[in-house]
């Protein structure tokens, strides 16, 4: 049967292969119990200097395995994560005339108007009728996914406790983190460690600098410290760090990986740079006020904290976006319930 033919899958995921931005298109999907093809849309240039704002031409500013697919009968659905992604989900919304529905995650840096819904975090103070506002950024983190994390890690569960997770990002625009200030977070880590003994689950991200790398291996100095910095140390054990800690540390700069931390329901702590400014400390202040986060502090009194339910925001979501669908797109609705 020729491919023009053949019934294409009733939803894309669109993203630029980022993980995070991965995740949070993935967990809606699955939040909506439906079956999604994940995409790659790493944009060339020019496109990709202008994206969303340059459509004209796209076919031709993504990779040719992409390129073969954009072509009718369209998805009925396209979740697309990241500015890569919303130059492609606002192509398919033009091309499809309308057809495709659109569901954009994360400030996609023009005009919501251009998208059937858009998904973003409060402190990106993006409104609009078809915005749906969130704390911070969907991510999987549940019940469920947390004992799976334990089942795929069983060895992490016999490390002393209490243990844990640190999270290292990278510097941020707006956040002065240098590697003075990388210094200090590690030391009051170990002022910890030493206080109240356990094990460190340490985790590196894409983002993180080979110094922080490196200062993270030197200087954390419990006795127990199950280190991961990239492929090289094996399964990234990431859904493990989360599900085996009994408390979590995390740099300030990763919407997601605060987010996910939070969605736990364990105790997270950050250290805020005191020159922090822009749109990112409002996310801080709002955790904090909620009782999710806390300051990173030596001093920390662990039995005084008050924990509020996780910060889980992903079935909400999922529930607007079915709401809409079912009042204005019944074909849409058809496509993604036919068996």
């Amino acid at each position: 049967m020729p491919e023009s033919v053949l019934q294409p899958p009733a939803c894309w995921i669109v993203t630029d292969g980022a993980a995070g931005n991965v995740r949070q298109a993935q967990a809606l999907a699955r939040a909506m119990q439906i079956e999604a093809e994940t995409r790659c849309a790493r944009l060339r240039m020019p496109w990709r200097w202008f994206a969303p704002r340059l459509t004209a031409g796209l076919r031709f500013g993504v990779a040719p395995e992409l390129r073969q697919r954009l072509h009718a009968p369209w998805p009925a659905l396209v979740i697309g994560c990241g500015r890569d992604a919303a130059t492609l989900t606002r192509w398919l919304r033009q091309a499809s005339a309308g057809k495709t529905f659109t569901v954009q995650i994360l400030d996609p840096r023009i005009d919501p108007k251009h998208f059937d819904l858009v998904v973003a975090p409060r402190h990106d103070a993006l409104a609009g009728a078809n915005v749906i506002q969130t704390l911070g950024a969907l991510n999987p983190v549940d019940a469920d996914w947390l004992v799976d994390g334990s089942a795929r890690f069983p060895m992490l569960a016999q490390l002393p406790q209490p243990r844990m997770t640190v999270l290292i990002g990278g510097p941020r625009r707006g956040l002065d983190m240098s590697n003075a200030w990388f210094d200090t977070f590690l030391s009051r880590i170990n002022a910890l460690v030493e206080r109240n003994g356990g094990s460190l689950l340490v985790s590196t991200s894409r983002r993180t600098p080979e110094s922080w790398r490196r200062m993270s291996r030197e200087r954390l100095s419990a006795t127990c410290v199950h280190f991961w910095n990239g492929t090289a140390d094996g399964e990234n054990p990431y859904q493990g760090y989360l599900s085996a800690a009994d408390r979590i540390a995390v740099t300030p700069d990763s919407v997601n990986m605060l987010s996910e931390a939070c969605a736990t329901g364990k105790p997270v702590f950050t250290l805020l740079p005191e020159s922090a400014r822009g749109k990112l400390t409002g996310l801080h202040a709002e955790l904090r006020a909620q009782g999710w986060l806390h300051a990173l502090d030596a001093n920390v009194d662990f039995s005084t904290l008050r924990q509020p339910p996780p910060l889980r925001e992903l079935a909400a979501v999922a529930s607007k976006v079915w709401h809409v669908l079912e009042s204005t797109r019944s074909d849409v609705v058809a496509a993604l319930t036919a068996d």
